[in-house]
């Protein structure tokens, strides 16, 4: 049986001059998902339409959804990060799903990438927070309506909590990814196994495990949506506290 953890090898494809470093595979599917986003956002918005066909359909859906998204958790002001906002969402999409088509390469499964994308996130709102409410920006770790005998606790409490932020964001997209490429690839090989080693009769046998890597490869299509969503409400969130602190 192949090794489920092959599949998340970083290789290196081309290096680049003599500077030593080289384009990776991992590169090479962040790449991808920039220029699907860059197609699905400029390419069929390009010649608008009164009457737009599926795909300038598709792009406008995506953009209202985050929108709604920022309105709803960081009011009207959070439109301000729409850029950041909309770019994390449809990277981290695009990224899930091409991750999913065989012999491809899912960069939300390293853990490098993923927190790269919190700590964006979380220095992010510390910046933003204390550009515009200065010290006042601290008012984050102090509840309201906290007696007074507790309060140092509660604030040791929310600085933990705040300063953990970049771990839960990070750890939370990384692991799902990696489960679920992992429980995929090891169905699959019960399939390619039972084929290889018992002839016809491994192949009936492998109806049951390839019935259950087509209903987990459409469920990794829901898990592909829900980690991106997930990520970026996560992100709306943080953001309202930096333009919030205290509320």
């Amino acid at each position: 049986m192949a090794d489920p953890i092959h599949q998340f090898e970083i290789v290196d494809l081309v290096p680049l001059g003599g500077t030593g470093l080289q384009l990776t595979n991992s590169a090479v599917f962040m790449m991808a998902a920039v220029a699907v986003t860059g197609f699905l956002m400029i390419g069929t918005t390009a010649g608008r339409q009164l009457v737009p066909g599926r795909l300038q359909s598709m792009a406008e859906v995506t953009y209202e959804f985050v929108a709604d998204m920022i309105r709803s958790t960081a009011g009207e002001e959070g439109m301000r990060f729409f850029p950041l906002v909309f770019s994390l969402f449809t990277f981290i999409l695009f990224a899930n799903i091409i991750g999913i088509v065989p012999y491809t390469f899912t960069v939300t499964s390293h853990i490098v990438v993923t927190a790269t994308l919190a700590l964006l996130v979380f220095f992010t709102v510390i910046g933003y927070g204390l550009y515009s409410h200065g010290l006042g920006f601290f008012r984050l770790f102090v509840p309201h309506g906290i007696p007074g005998y507790i309060l140092p606790f509660v604030v040791l409490i929310e600085i933990v909590s705040f300063l953990s932020r970049p771990i839960s964001h990070s750890v939370r997209l990384f692991a799902n990814m990696l489960a679920g490429h992992i429980t995929l690839k090891v169905f699959a090989g019960f399939v390619a196994g039972l084929g290889g080693a018992l002839g016809v009769v491994g192949w009936i046998g492998g109806i049951l495990p390839l019935t259950m890597v087509t209903a987990l490869t459409a469920l990794e299509l829901l898990v592909a949506f829900l980690q991106a969503y997930v990520f970026t409400l996560l992100t709306c969130i943080y953001l309202s506290d930096a333009l919030h602190p205290g509320h």
